[in-house]
């Protein structure tokens, strides 16, 4: 089967970013009283932010949270990280991701990158990292009606792009919502990569194709495939 579509997640698997979105997302609930660590917030880590903020409210603080409560806090949270990715040095691509990113599409398929940020965010990051042109589309869990583990912007890519079977797609991401979107869209590949926000052990149990170190895997996985098939 051809690859046709390979969509990439952004920070934490093509994106170097530390932990500052799970620092950020802490330091916005810090704001309004609430105290969540590292590991709170890095078990939400994929799915849209808004949703992020419902869960742990709901799950970690057992409370019914108004629509105002969560928007304060992701708004909060919005400020923090683009005033991160504007100005952070920390902010780079990850190792071998432009190199496998150009070499994929060499390989004719599409290059596209999707996330649970807004759309601001995620142009923020397209500029500082100057990847307009890197990529042939980025994606936002804000231009869907529903954002991981749901497929729908996936979908909305193979749309784009005119592509039918999602046999023909491949989804790559470091957290489990990543991995339950590509199974959730039927994708012919669905990777996992190991160094980003969750290990080898934690995303084991998610369905998968493939768990990863490092992106130039996925092209060595791509290549193998094409060769035998």
């Amino acid at each position: 089967m051809p690859l046709q579509l390979i969509v990439f997640d952004m920070v934490g698997t093509t994106v170097h970013d530390g932990d500052n979105v799970q620092q950020a997302l802490s330091t916005a609930f810090e704001r309004f009283g609430y105290e969540i660590d590292l590991e709170d917030a890095n078990s939400v880590m994929g799915i849209p932010r808004p949703v992020a903020i419902r869960v742990l409210l709901t799950q970690k603080f057992h409370l019914e949270p108004l629509l105002e409560d969560i928007e304060v806090i992701h708004k909060v949270f919005l400020e923090n990280m683009l005033t991160h990715y504007r100005t952070s040095p920390d902010v780079r691509p990850n190792p071998f991701a432009e190199r496998t990113i150009r070499t994929l599409k060499r390989m004719g398929a599409k290059v596209a990158l999707s996330t649970g940020f807004t759309s601001e965010v995620t142009n923020t990051i397209i500029d500082r990292l100057d990847w307009h042109d890197l990529v042939d589309a980025w994606i936002s869990a804000d231009r869907v009606e529903r954002g991981r583990p749901h497929p729908d912007m996936i979908h909305l890519l193979m749309r784009k792009f005119n592509i039918i079977d999602p046999a023909n797609v491949a989804k790559v991401g470091d957290t489990p919502a990543d991995l339950q979107e590509g199974t959730n869209a039927r994708c012919g590949w669905v990777i996992g990569i190991t160094s980003g926000s969750h290990t080898e052990e934690e995303l084991m149990p998610y369905p998968h194709t493939h768990l990863v170190d490092d992106l130039w895997q996925v092209v060595q996985i791509t290549v193998d495939e094409f060769v035998h098939a």
